[in-house]
């Protein structure tokens, strides 16, 4: 029983993940297939339409590109999440996924922003600083093996290539820092390991001293 339990478990982890990357493919295809363009239904600043782009905006991608170099990170990162913080992994992504969103409305320049993205930098910053901050030192390393895999995606929270949502990669990046603070003390726990008394505890004091136990002697009966 406690195999299946845990073989349970292990399957469950890969669901969204894989959930989440064959959906934006999907989504893609039906773009290519029939000729439509949802790149309208992304963020648009500061417009009240351009409000359903807070949640539409992480399911759309430009080209196969720009869907290929989020899928990869993406799919680690989310399996990263469920796997360490099952306990708050859908309010992390469903929840960050949407302040991410309203951040970049808020923030970005007037230009239709699109794509997964900001959900990358929302999870990359959460596990990296949520390691740190809990000293799970795991979390950490899984991060920078992610920085080494994509290093380059670090430096586009800066202005520094035209025609891409710079500000969406900051807003998820910001918001996945404010989320490890908010959940430190949520989802995975570090344990210090308890050991248990044992019979040879027994042999010494408080101090450290031998002291065995006094065995008190029966007493004998005496044969007249």
């Amino acid at each position: 029983m406690k195999d299946e339990s845990h073989l349970k478990i292990s399957k469950s982890i890969f669901f969204i993940p894989i959930l989440y990357v064959f959906g934006i493919w999907f989504i893609y295809w039906i773009e290519i297939y029939f000729n439509f363009n949802f790149n309208k239904y992304g963020v648009f600043p500061r417009d009240f339409v351009g409000l359903r782009g807070v949640v539409l905006t992480h399911f759309i991608h430009s080209d196969v590109q720009h869907l290929f170099s989020n899928s990869v990170p993406l799919f680690v990162l989310l399996l990263s999440l469920f796997y360490f913080y099952k306990d708050i992994a859908y309010k992390i992504l469903i929840f960050g996924g949407i302040l991410t969103g309203l951040l970049t409305w808020g923030i970005a320049r007037e230009s239709y922003h699109i794509g997964a993205s900001g959900i990358v930098y929302l999870l990359f910053s959460f596990i990296f600083f949520s390691g740190i901050i809990r000293k799970h030192y795991r979390l950490v390393a899984l991060s920078l093996v992610v920085i080494f895999l994509y290093g380059s995606m670090i430096w586009y929270v800066l202005p520094i290539k035209d025609g891409m949502s710079w500000e969406g990669h900051a807003s998820g990046f910001l918001i996945g820092v404010l989320f490890a603070v908010f959940y430190r003390n949520k989802g995975i726990v570090k344990e210090e390991h308890q050991f248990e008394e044992t019979a040879f505890d027994l042999l010494f004091d408080e101090n450290g001293e031998f002291a065995p136990p006094k065995i008190e002697e029966e007493p004998r009966e005496e044969i007249k």
